[in-house]
């Protein structure tokens, strides 16, 4: 998240169309739902209006679809034919899973596509697909109750735009005569980027990164072992991590006290215990972890079970390191990772 001073710069920036921070921010509009380039030809909107992003995976993340005047996916001096066709593909079927046998029926070679969507944006195309699908799920969890009760009082026979993505990212919403268990799913902007938030109204299940890589296997597992449906809400677990999320960014709180549910396996549920026992501010490595519990020899299922997390920053994963001293893996990406870290040590 940027600060007010540089909000205000980008601002700046986007009124006077200056091209010199093309590739150094993306604006999306709350009122079109669209994200530009700073050059953007279009009537430019009011600052309260303006979110802006470093990348275009924040942007699509965050539910904002391409501009069609600026194009800032595949401006044509900036980017190949491949590149516009398959944008241009992916806006025609926003909620698709891309497979091989679809870059068959455009005559794409997947490989080289990969290739130069991470040249150009910094994310595979496959990366870029699943974030456009993610984006439209999370805009209907950012709208709270409202937009699932009125889809629910319809019986879906509306939306089948928010019903299609928002199912394959929670799994199917339950109908009106519904019987299952039921999750609440919530959206949690933090200064590290957006987080989602499970819960129901005693435990937490799950908090992470919306960008992270996995998250909709995460959800699908958590769906699974709950025999849960999940729907866009609020629940008391999700309204005292979101504050208590503010104070720890903020330096201010080192113990959470949200009550949490830890679903996994006996050998998982002790290497998490074993996280929370690491010390606000500290460092262990895998191997440190493998011994804590009894299994020195074990710190490849250790940095697993890690990797198995579902609950970030809680369940502190990332005061685990290397034995060299090196940050190793993070699945909410090692730059988080360094930041957290810093942050608690600072503090």
């Amino acid at each position: 998240m940027f600060s007010s001073t540089k909000k205000d710069e980008y601002y700046q920036a986007l009124l006077a169309k200056d091209s010199q921070y093309e590739g150094v921010f993306y604006v999306g509009v709350k009122t079109t739902g669209v994200f530009c380039r700073p050059t953007c030809p279009a009537r430019k909107p009011k600052f309260d209006n303006c979110e802006f992003f470093s990348n275009a995976q924040e942007a699509l993340l965050a539910s904002f679809r391409p501009c069609k005047r600026c194009q800032p996916l595949s401006h044509p001096n900036q980017v190949s034919d491949l590149v516009q066709a398959l944008v241009g593909a992916v806006e025609e079927n926003p909620e698709k899973r891309w497979k091989d046998r679809d870059f068959e029926e455009l005559s794409v070679n997947s490989s080289i596509a990969r290739r130069q969507f991470q040249k150009r944006f910094g994310m595979t195309f496959v990366e870029y697909a699943r974030a456009r699908r993610m984006g439209i799920a999370m805009k209907q969890i950012r709208s709270g109750k409202r937009v699932i009760d009125a889809q629910v009082a319809s019986g879906y026979e509306s939306g089948s735009g928010f019903r299609d993505a928002f199912s394959k990212i929670m799994g199917t919403p339950p109908s009106a005569k519904g019987t299952h268990k039921i999750l609440k799913a919530a959206w949690i902007d933090t200064r590290l980027g957006p987080m989602i938030a499970v819960a129901d109204d005693d435990h937490l299940y799950l908090l992470e990164f919306v960008d992270r890589r996995g998250l909709e296997r995460e959800v699908e597992r958590l769906r699974k072992r709950t025999k849960s449906k999940i729907i866009p809400g609020d629940a008391k677990p999700i309204d005292l991590i979101r504050v208590e999320l503010e104070l720890y960014f903020s330096g201010k709180l080192k113990q959470f006290t949200t009550p949490i549910c830890l679903l996994g396996s006996d050998f998982q549920k002790s290497v998490w215990c074993a996280l929370l026992q690491i010390p606000y501010g500290q460092t262990c490595s895998y191997a440190d972890l493998a011994k804590s519990i009894g299994n020195k020899s074990a710190y490849r299922a250790v940095a697993n079970a890690n990797g198995c997390n579902q609950l970030a920053i809680i369940v502190p994963c990332h005061r685990v390191i290397n034995s060299n001293g090196e940050l190793g893996g993070y699945g909410g990406g090692i730059k988080r990772k360094e930041w957290l870290i810093h942050l608690e040590k600072e503090a």
